[in-house]
């Protein structure tokens, strides 16, 4: 043919610098697209075969990539079906825009998302070229045909002497990608990237030994890829070793999986991959570790909005024709073909599990504790999934035994069902820290679930929720008497100067602690009137508190506000126990004559706040006069400060009261708040006490 000049059909004459512009971030995609083109041209010939409309060979089709450092050129040749200058000048010269405009308008966010949607596969050669040329020989009886273009929208087109069916893309590369595209080892990592399982043998240079000291080529081709992966192949004719063999080709430091699910479904869409449960060590999490592919394409490892959120933990991979090469994530999340896959992958994770779980129970209980993340993350982020592995979900108590939600609910409800029929779990985050907790509530006929993991506080928000009248209390939050109310609690018989005596007796010898961030911890006491044979002292925390805070830390920013929070403890005093009282009543004895005016003066005062305090809460606005307000505000300045006087001298008494000190002590010491200094005196006080 006649050398033919043109210029490339395009509505905007910029295209090439905005390819550049709006892809350059992606660069590397370009070796990916010109790989798959040939790919396809090869596949096309295969099919042209099988259809008896090419009687040529097609047993040994590859595709091949060189490089050439000194000419900076990078070529991609198959032997595929090849273009006529006709489908040259069709699929090459015409690009179909809508316009300038609106293109720029739609890609200048997400440049990756211009491939593959308008047919520019081949043009993203140019984001790393300055001239690109094709030769090619279709299977046809016609002559070969060479267009070249240096990056604008002017082209050649001739026919050249290719005498080998196929097409050769050939890049020149520019002087900003010529020293890295043209490096031997830069081009296999990215064809290792991208072209790893394409299904067409794909070639680069020949395989390499060590020969007298020095690396050299062999006579046999550097293939890149595994044409036939896993994922491809029918799980009957696969076994636990070939899972495994792959697992350990895309995660080779990883250890074993737990468990993997093959997925292969052809309606309503295509679909196959396999996904891992891998064995989390260090409570180190990764999103990036599921690999999409595109008819055995990769695509990304970024699979917001084609797997579930909860799954983005697993490993493995998918494939699926009905995802494009290249989506914004905007575009996955309005897709309705990948709404249905997300869908579809929910259901059949949940059902293998179903499966796993009543096939070989024992097997599926022995791999729980680290499987549990999986499937409460599932069940805290997707309905769906929650309704179906409530069934599979586990609970396992501190004896080591598992059991399903429906199992245990019947295992501890018939005990620990309070009198206002609330079901009440009890539950320890550290078996053996909180061991005499359990002790105890087991001395009961109570059974104590274990519950430390990372998400165990917003599952068991989750259960709370969906079980009526059901509460989650940790083992440690209080007395078991009102972790478990069985009964009304009893009434303390202590006076309000009793109460004030006793408070100030037990608070001022509280040993400084700080709390899981590191502040100083804040204290209340609490005085209850339980069993005689129940401990004197016991430390706990209130259960809601502790579980915002803990949600905090998990959350992050959302609710800041109880993270900045101190922890806040509860120094439990038993006022029916010997040794309290036998203390008690020695401190007040002790002080009696330093504070009996102290206590009638207070009680004198308060009896004149009261009416005043109820006065002025009755009167409008204006009624309540000055005078009686300043009166108020001195009487309430005076009892501050003899209470402040109060408690100075109950303080001073407790400083030398062993026993008073011993009792705090253990209780911190079973709560494992006793540290330090503070925990250096018990020992030496308990020695002398001895």
């Amino acid at each position: 043919m006649a050398q033919k000049t043109g210029s490339i059909n395009v509505t905007s004459e910029n295209i090439f610098p905005v390819i550049k512009k709006f892809l350059y971030s992606d660069h590397e995609i370009f070796l990916r697209e010109l790989v798959s083109n040939a790919v396809d041209a090869t596949q096309k010939l295969k099919t042209l075969a099988r259809a008896g409309e090419f009687s040529g060979d097609v047993s040994d089709l590859k595709v091949r990539v060189s490089v050439d450092p000194e000419a900076g050129t990078l070529t991609v040749s198959d032997s595929g079906i090849g273009m006529t200058a006709e489908e040259i000048d069709k699929y090459i010269n015409q690009i179909a825009f809508s316009g300038a405009t609106e293109f720029l308008d739609k890609y200048k966010k997400d440049g990756a998302s211009i491939i593959g949607h308008f047919g520019l596969g081949f043009y993203s050669a140019f984001m790393v070229s300055k001239k690109v040329e094709i030769r090619s020989k279709s299977y046809k009886d016609e002559p070969a045909t060479m267009w070249s273009c240096e990056g604008n929208p002017d082209y050649i087109m001739e026919e050249c002497d290719k005498a080998e069916r196929g097409t050769d893309i050939i890049l020149y590369l520019d002087d900003e990608n010529k020293a890295n595209m043209s490096m031997k080892y830069t081009i296999e990592g990215l064809l290792k990237k991208y072209c790893k399982y394409l299904p067409v043998p794909v070639v680069f240079g020949k395989k390499t030994e060590w020969k007298d000291g020095k690396e050299v080529d062999t006579d046999e081709d550097n293939q890149i890829n595994e044409t036939s992966p896993l994922w491809t192949k029918q799980p009957a004719d696969l076994k636990d070793e070939d899972y495994l063999k792959f697992y350990h080709e895309l995660y080779p430091m990883a250890p074993d999986p737990l468990f993997w699910i093959h997925l292969n479904v052809d309606y309503p869409f295509n679909l196959t991959g396999v996904l891992y449960f891998p064995k989390i060590e260090n409570n180190e999490f990764r999103k990036d570790r599921i690999q999409l592919f595109c008819n055995q394409v990769f695509v990304t490892d970024q699979v917001e909005g084609v797997v579930p959120e909860f799954m983005m933990l697993l490993h493995g991979v998918i494939d699926s024709p009905d995802i494009p090469l290249n989506v914004s994530r905007s575009y996955l999340q309005s897709d309705q073909n990948v709404k249905k896959i997300s869908g579809y992958i929910t259901k059949k994770v949940a059902d293998r599990l179903n499966e796993i779980f009543n096939e070989d129970r024992k097997k599926y209980e022995e791999k729980w504790d680290d499987l549990k993340i999986f499937i409460q993350y599932g069940m805290l982020s997707d309905e769906k999934f929650y309704d179906k592995a409530i069934n599979f979900a586990l609970v396992k108590n501190t004896e080591g035994f598992y059991y399903t939600a429906e199992e245990y609910r019947k295992l501890v409800e018939g005990n620990q069902t309070d009198k206002d029929g609330q079901l009440i779990y009890l539950y320890a985050t550290d078996k053996v820290a909180q061991f005499s907790y359990i002790e105890e509530a087991k001395k009961k006929g109570y059974d104590v679930m274990e519950c430390g993991g990372q998400l165990d506080t917003p599952w068991m928000n989750q259960q709370e929720q969906k079980q009526e009248k059901c509460h989650y209390n940790r083992i440690d939050s209080d007395t078991l008497s009102n972790l478990i109310r069985k009964a009304d609690a009893k009434k303390v018989t202590l006076s309000e100067a009793e109460r004030r005596e006793g408070n100030a007796l037990f608070s001022s010898q509280i040993p400084a602690c700080t709390g899981t961030d590191g502040k100083k911890v804040e204290w209340s006491i609490d005085f209850q009137a339980m069993e005689e044979n129940d401990k004197p002292v016991m430390v706990s925390q209130n259960e809601w508190m502790r579980r915002m805070k803990e949600m905090n830390h998990l959350q992050g920013g959302g609710m800041s506000f109880y993270g900045q929070m101190p922890d806040q403890y509860n120094l439990i005093v038993n006022t029916e126990a010997p040794t309290v009282k036998k203390v008690m009543e020695a401190a007040q004895a002790g002080v009696k004559d330093q504070v009996a005016g102290i206590v009638a003066e207070i009680s004198d005062k308060e009896a004149q706040i009261k009416p005043l305090e109820e006065e002025k809460y009755k009167a409008k606005a204006g009624e309540f006069s000055q005078d009686k307000d300043q009166l108020l505000d001195e009487l309430r300045k005076d009892v501050e400060l003899l209470k402040a006087q109060e408690r100075d001298i109950v303080s001073k008494y407790a400083a030398n009261d062993n026993t008073l000190r011993q009792l705090i002590d253990l209780a911190l010491l079973e709560g494992g708040m006793l540290k330090g200094e503070a925990l250096a005196k018990f020992i030496a006080r308990s020695q002398s006490l001895l």
